[in-house]
């Protein structure tokens, strides 16, 4: 921006809640400010982006998206890019440059990533495209190398945790257990700070875990059930889910080690150090390995409940039963 040389799309990419969306807003922000330093986020432009309501700024995403017809995924669809095309190629209305933000990148289709391609390939003047991703492979190359790429690293836990005490008024241990648990994404560790219910419905999928250990295969069929129930409306939290899970079993693997510096659930130690007792270095590993799996395959669209029961028929059992209160 300050060279003159901006480029005509940008591709953003960083783990979940690492601040891409925030970033690319602000990046609208600053193309159409009418400040002395852009985005200032104090002029009419800059406020009417950040409330959704700028009439050149178009964020397409999965709750707005067209999926394809007799699509059973949710996804990004064609018609929603040609909507994007079509609107590219009409002036501003109300600010200095048009910008489309597509939020979820990954989740276009295969028609719609190779209609986008076009546009990319063709960019009208005064346009900017940003794409914003989580999972940068889903992408299709010849649309990564026709971007500018950006990525967005986690923030170093003890820098992040300073922006907390002095940007929001955290205390220096709940600041410190979210610098950690958020494993460098400021934007969960805000979402915690904005909803009192968010590290407790953490905390209640973390217990849910465990429980489905000690379960039988009915219940954890019935789990794998109600998390693919209308699958393609909520994918996201799934893979969410998948997530924790992910960091979860890390965490026992590196108790398991004796590596208890890494850890994310720092609060959590002393079930960390129950849950490393009771399984094999192998019987972890393993599993760590099924959840990746498990994460790829539901990208590659094979049958989402047959996924989630084979993945609750490889999830260890302990060993030894947990001590009672009284043992």
């Amino acid at each position: 921006m300050r060279t003159g040389h901006l480029s005509h799309a940008y591709l953003i990419v960083g783990p979940p809640k690492a601040g891409k969306g925030t970033l690319a807003v602000r990046l609208a922000q600053a193309l159409n400010c009418t400040g002395e330093t852009p985005p200032c986020e104090e002029c009419k432009n800059c406020r009417r982006i950040v409330s959704g309501k700028h009439a050149d700024v178009i964020t397409i995403s999965l709750l707005n998206a067209v999926s394809e017809e007799g699509s059973s995924r949710k996804e990004i669809g064609i018609d929603s890019i040609k909507r994007l095309q079509n609107d590219a190629y009409l002036p501003p209305f109300e600010g200095k440059r048009k910008v489309f933000i597509i939020d979820g990148a990954e989740y276009l289709s295969q028609p719609a990533a190779n209609c986008l391609l076009k546009t990319l390939e063709e960019p009208p003047p005064g346009v900017t495209i940003l794409l914003v991703a989580s999972r940068e492979e889903q992408l299709l190359p010849t649309i990564v190398s026709r971007c500018q790429r950006i990525e967005l690293l986690p923030v170093p836990s003890a820098t992040l945790q300073i922006a907390l005490e002095e940007g929001y008024s955290v205390g220096t241990e709940q600041a410190r257990l979210l610098s950690i648990l958020s494993r460098g994404c400021p934007g969960w560790a805000l979402a915690a700070i904005a909803d009192s219910d968010f590290l407790e419905a953490h905390y209640r999928q973390v217990s849910d875990l465990i429980a489905l250990e000690e379960a039988g295969i009915e219940q954890r069929f019935a789990a794998a059930a109600k998390l693919t129930a209308n699958f393609s409306q909520q994918r996201e939290k799934v893979d969410e889910l998948l997530v924790l899970w992910l960091n979860w079993w890390h965490d026992v693997l590196l108790v398991s080690m004796g590596v208890r510096d890494f850890i994310s659930h720092i609060n959590l130690e002393n079930v960390l150090e129950e849950r490393a007792r009771l399984y094999t270095m192998e019987e972890i590993n393993k599993f760590l390995s099924r959840l990746r799996e498990t994460r790829q395959y539901l990208e590659w669209n094979v049958n989402p409940r047959l996924v989630m029961e084979v993945l609750m028929l490889e999830l260890p059992s302990p060993r030894i039963p947990a001590k009672s209160k009284g043992g």
